[in-house]
């Protein structure tokens, strides 16, 4: 696992809510898939043909990648607009870095990601 599992903590109760609020970041909205309770999570969202690339910087261990998979859908506020987004799935470096756009800012080699998760426009 890339970054330690205590960041990820701290990010969970201290920057991220910050980050939904302020209202820069893609924030993705989805549902616990123990609690059902709806979360929002900020983090770089990548477009790609078809629909969004999500970094990976937790692990595919992480929970709102968890809850994700399990629920098979999840919503993404992107510069103003809300994106219905489905059919998520895991995919490794080569097939996240293929489908990137080549001028795409990549993750620092020194962070070892090599879990990507990808997902598609709702319809599409």
């Amino acid at each position: 696992m890339p970054m330690p599992l205590w960041w990820g903590h701290i990010n969970k109760r201290v920057f991220n809510p910050r980050a939904v609020k302020g209202g820069k970041w893609p924030v993705l909205t989805h549902v616990g898939r123990r609690s059902g309770r709806t979360y929002q999570t900020p983090l770089d969202a990548f477009p790609v043909d078809g629909g969004y690339l999500f970094v990976l910087v937790y692990g595919a261990r992480s929970d709102w990648v968890r809850n994700i998979l399990a629920a098979g859908s999840a919503r993404l506020r992107v510069e103003g607009a809300e994106v219905e987004l489905t059919a998520p799935r895991l995919v490794d470096e080569t097939e996240a870095f293929a489908a990137m756009a080549p001028d795409a800012a990549r993750p620092p080699k020194l962070l070892r990601i090599s879990e990507f998760l990808r997902m598609d426009h709702a319809g599409a």
